[in-house]
């Protein structure tokens, strides 16, 4: 059984600044504004060599108005279930409150092993306050301080003592990631929730309702992969909360841990200014990509509809050209599979050797059939092309006068390489040496 550890309490507890200590990274949005974290969370932690799972929670809340409430519920007794151990966690400063109460009795029925964090107990003064918490009969209690670290190894100490095994050192290694990028409400969590088949991330129709980036482990047709869904990605001039700000960046920082991304388009917007400047950046870093426009059960089709908008799409993101497009429905689960599919396929190509004989048997004719103009009255020869390690399909060909290559030829041999060795979905990048 894996080592997973939920983390769970009231908001504003805390719970996301220790969730961040653990992890070793900004990983959570902090902010003194309850109910920041509305969905599961995972971080991956290691303390005296055993690692584990760290899951952070929403704060649960019983009979307020938040649409998001009952909701965050839900999320945190999925997080309880998964784990092997909850670390429950409480505020030094306020006190025990009804809602710790009731929260404890959610938690006994799990039947964990409980560990109450008192968190906030920055001085001895504070420390002291914590053992009001003994009064829920839940075992030991760990006055911490989440902002400073104070109280934590004797918790982590204990908590470790308990797991099964020593854990996996880094559980992701060699695993497509791939990334659900997309403007607001387009449907990108839907679209998660249908591939994992439970609710992995709150979905409301309201906009902006992601705001952290959220990874999912899956497996599918034999393939086993992460899906990292994203906060809607906002024009600068509506991001107007700072978490807003951070969500943005959150879903940047994610398109660089990916591999590659599933960019939904809503149909019936077609793809705007924001969609072209965000698919442009995803090609600068070299990222694989597919495109999904979702919601096309709703757009009024004859038998051209799709070469239609296939060719707008082409025309906006020009010179990019070689991105699979494919017509789906999360509503109607129209296509959806073949979106991942399809997925899995571009990162086969992004991680694809062609080896070097085959490469100048395809070429090397094509460059004497045509080759580049004379400059200047000088002929240009290339001799020998090779793939260059690198972190997307990156070829080096070797010329007596590699600073006259037109930009337009070089079009010309990326096209050549594309139609000899299938690279659907990923951007080339095509170098120029002296031999």
């Amino acid at each position: 059984m894996a080592n997973v550890v939920a983390i769970v309490g009231r908001p504003n507890v805390g719970k996301s600044t220790f969730f961040n200590r653990l992890v070793e990274k900004r990983q959570a949005i902090m902010d003194d504004m309850p109910g920041v974290t509305r969905d599961r969370h995972y971080g991956y932690a290691e303390w005296t060599g055993k690692f584990f799972t760290i899951i952070d929670t929403g704060g649960y809340v019983t009979g307020s108005d938040d649409k998001f409430e009952s909701q965050i519920r839900k999320q945190v007794e999925h997080a309880v279930d998964e784990a092997i151990a909850v670390i429950f966690m409480v505020d030094c400063q306020t006190g025990l409150t009804g809602y710790d109460q009731e929260f404890a009795n959610i938690i006994r029925r799990s039947k964990k092993p409980v560990f109450i964090a008192a968190n906030k107990a920055d001085t001895p003064n504070k420390s002291a306050l914590a053992n009001e918490f003994y009064e829920l009969g839940m075992g030991d209690v760990f006055p911490i301080s989440s902002e400073n670290g104070s109280g934590t190894g004797e918790l982590l100490d204990e908590l470790v003592k308990i797991f099964p095994s020593e854990g996996v050192e880094d559980p992701d290694a060699g695993i497509p990631k791939i990334t659900i990028l997309g403007r607001p409400n387009v449907g990108k969590s839907s679209f998660l929730n249908v591939l994992v088949g439970t609710e992995r991330s709150i979905v409301t129709d309201e906009a902006g309702t992601t705001r952290d980036a959220i990874h999912s482990r899956y497996k599918m047709y034999g393939n086993d992969f992460i899906l990292i869904d994203t906060a809607g990605i906002r024009k600068r001039a509506k991001v107007t909360e700072d978490i807003e700000f951070y969500s943005v960046l959150r879903s940047l920082r994610a398109l660089e841990d990916s591999d590659v991304c599933i960019y939904i388009v809503d149909a019936e917007r077609g793809l705007e200014s924001q969609d072209v400047s965000l698919i442009s950046l995803a090609q600068k870093q070299g990222k694989g990509m597919v495109i999904m426009v979702n919601k096309w059960d709703l757009v009024e089709k004859d038998s051209k509809t799709a070469d239609k908008f296939k060719k707008e799409i082409e025309d906006r993101l020009k010179p990019i050209d070689y991105l699979p497009v494919i017509f789906a429905s999360v509503l109607t689960k129209q296509r959806i599979f073949q979106v991942i599919e399809k997925a899995v396929e571009v990162y086969a190509n992004k991680t694809k050797k062609v080896p070097t004989s085959q490469l100048n048997d395809a070429i090397l004719p094509e460059i004497a059939h045509n080759p580049p103009a004379a400059t200047k009255g000088k002929l240009i020869q290339i001799k020998y092309i090779t793939q260059v390690k690198s972190k997307s399909p990156s070829f080096a060909f070797f010329c007596n006068l590699p600073q006259y290559i037109q930009e337009s030829y070089v079009r010309f041999l990326e096209n050549k390489i594309r139609a000899n060795f299938d690279f659907e979905g990923v951007p080339l990048r095509l170098f120029f040496r002296k031999k």
